[in-house]
């Protein structure tokens, strides 16, 4: 227990604290408190979209592989070492190299995300602190460029934007690499306008982060900005030429601080080099392109795993033009209105730049907070023009560096249709960046109306009274801020409709997972998108070393599901299922789920197989026969099979293994090989009614035989099938749901591993 002192010490010091923070609340003015609140909103509010909306993540896959790399990080590695388990444990866009899988993203955002991890338990505490971030970012660029007023309204356009309320919330790098783009920004801007080298050092390390994050985004980005330096330090090294040693050093000034910026961004990129160089063996060799050698940048053919597009100018001008509407329509603040609005300060930017005025005829940068406006000087007009020409160049150099990357147009599975594809979940989020000028130039448009309606207010003053013109300008910007309001809410909620229903779709497909405790458990788990790991099913993830409480591994074959087995031999073994076919459809949900298993074995294995038969059931048709035990080596399937007349309200199958087959009773004299390095034995009881009509009892039992004995996973996959003899997972038996079947619909199964004499 703590001493009375101690008690007292620390009430005195949590009593001076919040006395500290009153203190500075009172010094602080209206518009650096509103910025804060801004920023504080968009941070909580993403975090609540995550931790609801996105509570299983979301139907972008990719979340997936950050989280991965996030805990693989968070364990002191870069790679899982599997070893010949690596196709069983093989997550979604992870490459595997002889045994070893590593992620085809660069670290950095995970990075971001396990931070959070190893302080709180949450990684979507960064994603709330990136939102937060940015919104405070885009203030600071907005009172940068033009004043505090543009900056806050710019950070509230910013965080109202639905692009940027889906993204941020959710485990992908788009928002981290904004966070990191804005923040080079803003210290280049104010290194340049203050001839300060912290910030120039600053901006070098941000914009270095960016390419170790994402280097592409990065360097459309930073482009503009490196123009603008080359051209300073020209002239800077020009106009030092001709002057005196006195006089040299003041004019080398923007040599230094560019140069600081420049050696600190190149030195991450010998990072992304080295780390390229530690994971693919070559530091030019990105890990994306030993996934995909033909998914980066450039035209002609381009591929990732199955799918092949041949990408020409004339698709990525289609493509990337419908992703810059639906920008324009959809995914920036109050939809197309927020994008008028930025054309607007745009235009009127524009035309008091050209004709020689600050664009809101006011000072530049952070004016005290006594003043409303520094002093109108040449140097604040240029500073302000070429700012803000840059936040141009950002807009071309993002437009035009996307043509040239396909994944806009994978982004959009019908390119006329905006509700179709990820770009209906997420945006257009390689475009993200777009965001950072739309909201500065909206913002200034949003400045110079309050503006213009502060100038009516006084026009109508002297008209009419002073309190009808109050009222009517009142009225005129409560329905401007209700129309935005509503526009912007409208534009957030479509997107977030859909991502609910999704998450829905998740919490009934993850309720047994959920209810189970895991301490020492194997996991099978389906693969209804290929042999990939956490693709769709995000949250089941492994622990890095493979070692955790449970671990999931891909329902293969059986030989393969038999190597895992044989790795884990003391795990409890279980198979997650579902009746229905997974489909990234919200609406169409599936019933899972979670059976233990067990190995039977024996030198002979009897088994017995009870259904339930329905009434006007004249026939049945009992089959046995295995997948790969052809004694040709052909690899087709071997069968026996009989027929029963009248089965009853019930029938019993018998049926055995052995190392010299499977053997059927009913069928004496037939034995059906087995493949003794794994097989699967299939046994269907198929009842046909008077009318021809047939429904099947299947049952899939994953066998192995060798050093005569004969082993078999229990119980077997099941599934009843209605006018077929084999349904997939639409058909899976489930033991434990009465509403899952009909009322007469019975499966039981049993098996007892015997020792022949």
């Amino acid at each position: 227990m703590s001493s009375p002192s101690a008690a007292r010490r620390s009430r005195r010091l949590a009593s001076r604290f919040a006395s500290g923070v009153r203190a500075r609340l009172r010094r602080a003015d209206r518009l650096t408190l509103a910025a804060a609140i801004v920023a504080a909103a968009a941070g909580a509010l993403t975090f609540l979209i995550a931790a609801t909306v996105f509570r299983y993540h979301s139907v972008n896959h990719d979340e997936g592989v950050y989280l991965m790399q996030a805990a693989l990080l968070l364990s002191g590695q870069f790679e899982i070492h599997a070893g010949a388990l690596a196709d069983a444990v093989h997550p979604w866009f992870f490459v595997e190299d002889g045994g070893r899988l590593y992620p085809k993203y660069n670290p950095f955002p995970a990075a971001m995300y396990a931070l959070s991890m190893a302080l709180f338990g949450e990684p979507r505490v960064t994603l709330a602190a990136v939102a937060a971030g940015n919104a405070a970012l885009v203030y600071l660029l907005g009172s940068t460029v033009f004043d505090r007023r543009v900056g806050l309204a710019a950070a509230v356009c910013f965080a109202a934007s639905p692009l940027a309320a889906v993204t941020s919330s959710v485990f992908l790098p788009y928002a981290p690499t904004t966070f990191l783009n804005l923040l080079f920004a803003v210290a280049y801007l104010r290194s340049v306008r203050d001839e300060s080298l912290a910030l120039a050092a600053v901006a070098g390390v941000a914009t270095g982060l960016a390419f170790f994050a994402r280097p592409y985004t990065a360097v459309l980005f930073a482009a503009p900005f490196i123009l603008h330096a080359l051209i300073r330090v020209a002239v800077a090294v020009r106009d030092a030429v001709s002057l005196r040693e006195a006089a040299l050093q003041s004019r080398l000034g923007p040599v230094r601080r560019h140069g600081l910026t420049a050696l600190l961004g190149t030195l991450f990129v010998g990072v992304t080099l080295a780390y390229n160089l530690r994971m693919t063996g070559s530091p030019l060799t990105f890990p994306y392109e030993a996934f995909a050698p033909m998914d980066g940048p450039g035209f002609g053919e381009r591929r990732i795993l199955g799918h092949t597009e041949a990408y020409t100018p004339e698709l990525a001008l289609r493509s990337n033009g419908y992703a810059l509407w639906y920008l324009a329509t959809r995914w920036v603040v109050a939809g197309p209105l927020g994008t008028l609005l930025a054309l607007a300060g745009g235009g009127l930017a524009a035309r008091r730049w050209l004709s020689g005025r600050h664009a809101l005829g006011t000072g530049f940068g952070d004016e005290s907070p006594g003043g409303d406006h520094a002093s109108e000087t040449l140097a604040g007009r240029r500073f302000e023009r070429t700012a803000g020409l840059l936040l141009v160049g950002v807009v071309v150099a993002v437009v035009v560096g996307n043509l040239f990357f396909w994944g806009t147009n994978n982004l959009l599975a019908t390119l006329s249709d905006p509700t179709d594809g990820l770009v209906a979940g997420f945006g257009p989020f390689y475009h993200f960046d777009l965001l950072v000028p739309l909201s500065v130039f909206g913002g200034l448009a949003l400045v110079a109306g309050g503006r213009g309606l502060s100038g009516l207010r006084s026009r109508l003053a002297s008209r009419v009274s002073p309190g009808t013109a109050r009222t009517a300008v009142l009225a005129v910007a409560v329905l401007v801020v209700l129309g935005g309001a509503l526009g912007a809410a409208a534009a957030v909620e479509a997107p977030l409709d859909r991502h609910s229903a999704h998450a829905d779709k998740y919490e009934t497909a993850y309720e047994p997972i959920e209810a189970a405790e895991f301490e020492d458990d194997l996991v099978f788990v389906p693969t209804p998108y290929g042999d990939w790991l956490h693709h769709p099913f995000q949250p089941l993830r492994n622990d890095p070393g493979l070692d955790g409480p449970v671990v999931y591994a891909l329902d293969r074959d059986p030989a393969e599901d038999f190597a895992v087995i044989d790795s884990y031999p003391d795990r409890d073994l279980r198979r997650y299922a579902y009746q229905g076919t997974w489909t990234p459809d919200p609406d169409r949900h599936v019933a899972p789920k979670l059976e233990s298993l067990a190995v039977r074995e024996g030198s002979r294995i009897d088994a017995e197989t009870a259904v339930g038969v329905p009434d006007r059931v004249q026939r049945a048709v009992v089959r046995l026969e295995t997948a790969g035990g052809d004694p040709s080596g052909a690899g087709e399937s071997a069968a026996v099979e009989y027929d029963v007349r009248d089965p009853g309200d019930s029938l019993t199958v018998d049926w055995s293994l052995t190392p010299a087959g499977a053997r059927l009773a009913g069928a004496p004299n037939a034995t059906v090989p087995v493949d003794s390095a794994g097989d699967e034995v299939i046994v269907t009881v198929t009842l046909v009614d008077p009318a021809g009509s047939t429904f099947t009892y299947r049952q899939e039992a994953t066998v192995r035989a060798s050093g005569g004995r004969v082993e078999v996973v229990w119980p077997p996959e099941r599934s009843v099938c209605r006018l077929t003899t084999e349904c997939g997972t639409a058909g899976t038996y489930l033991p434990d749901d009465p509403d899952a079947h009909a009322e007469w619909v019975a499966f039981e199964t049993e098996a007892e591993g015997n020792e022949e004499r």
